[in-house]
């Protein structure tokens, strides 16, 4: 099996947890700026990584609906999508922030050290229920 790659794209960073190659397990990586050599970054980390497959987490409503953050991730999807060599996915992501915030409090960081750390645990949450939904099939 290979690796997959989940980020968690927000406005200002894009949290990043990668798989063993197993698919057992998420591990998160440093959270990567948006910015215009983000591309870049995600195409190194594929690479650096053994990264043979992306999901992207898309955040619409509880009801289903697109946000403003639905329109941010859509747009970060097709950039990904257009400057990879790697399968990319979106897949459903709500709550993942609050799921992280959440795993984060009961594992006693503070909510100022959190900040730093909550778009890569979000994107942990969303690679552990991809893995847990192919492990199921």
């Amino acid at each position: 099996m290979a690796k997959i790659l989940a980020l968690d794209p927000g406005s200002r960073r894009c949290g990043v947890a990668v798989s063993d190659s197993n698919e057992t397990m998420a591990f998160p990586r440093a959270a990567l700026s948006v910015d215009d050599s983000v591309i870049g970054r995600v195409r190194a980390l594929c690479e650096d990584e053994g990264v043979e497959l992306i999901v992207i987490g898309r955040p619409t409503s509880l009801a289903g609906a697109s946000t403003a953050s639905t329109k941010l991730a859509d747009e970060f999807f097709e950039l990904v999508e257009l400057g990879v060599d790697v399968a990319v996915l979106q897949v459903d992501e709500r709550l993942t922030t609050v799921s992280a915030s959440r795993l984060l409090r009961h594992a006693g960081v503070s909510e100022r050290d959190q900040r730093a750390r909550v778009d890569s645990a979000s994107a942990v949450v969303l690679l552990e229920s991809v893995l847990e939904a192919r492990r199921a099939l």
